[in-house]
């Protein structure tokens, strides 16, 4: 008896983790949308403080056409999508132009210079002195849009709330009424459109 009693409150303290981590595990996009959401509205508001002309300076000199247009298609992509990432709006449509600045980023500019983003070169008067990043925080960024695109945005997120609203559009309004059968005891749901009632001919 002690035995069966110990395998018994082992299983329903096992049954109680597993919800316990089912019920954390739907949080864990939310740092994603923030690290992601906060890091290129941050990016693209470095450019703007900066002045777009010098980051169109910056596409014209590593060869990309239409340097000024892109310059600002680059800046208003980080913030829009940036912020609709934050508040987990649209994240599979919004996915698709940042992911297309992360690939244009690696194979431009960071994949000359490896893979490592902290390349830690020398110390000099107490302060760190780095070298040119690689594409590792592409690759994370990538790899954040990529789960949160195939996992969901989460709660707390627009395209939850939408997703809901959407449910509950689909879910009609009234549901079968069932009814006792007299002969044999079955419930048997209602007809929609029942038959009209007619008086029995004599």
């Amino acid at each position: 008896m002690n035995i069966l009693r110990q395998l018994l409150e082992r299983e329903g303290s096992s049954g109680l983790a597993f919800l316990k981590r089912h019920s954390l595990a739907r949080w864990a996009p939310i740092p994603l949308r923030l690290i992601v959401g906060y890091g290129f509205m941050e990016h693209g508001f470095a450019k703007l403080s900066k002045g777009p002309e010098a980051f169109a300076a910056i596409m014209h000199a590593i060869g990309v056409p239409a340097p000024h247009l892109m310059a600002w298609l680059t800046i208003l992509t980080e913030l829009i999508c940036g912020l609709a990432i934050l508040l987990g709006a649209f994240v599979p449509l919004v996915s698709v132009p940042m992911a297309i600045l992360l690939f244009v980023a690696i194979f431009t500019v960071h994949l000359p210079y490896g893979f490592s983003s902290i390349k830690l070169m020398s110390v000099t008067s107490g302060r760190a002195q780095f070298g040119p990043p690689g594409y590792e925080c592409d690759l994370l960024y990538l790899a954040c849009l990529v789960a949160l695109v195939f996992g969901g945005s989460g709660p707390m997120a627009i395209d939850d709330y939408l997703r809901k609203k959407l449910q509950s559009f689909r879910t009609p309004n009234s549901r079968n009424v069932t009814e006792q059968s007299e002969n044999n005891g079955i419930l048997q749901p209602l007809s929609r459109n029942p038959r009209p009632f007619s008086w029995p001919r004599i």
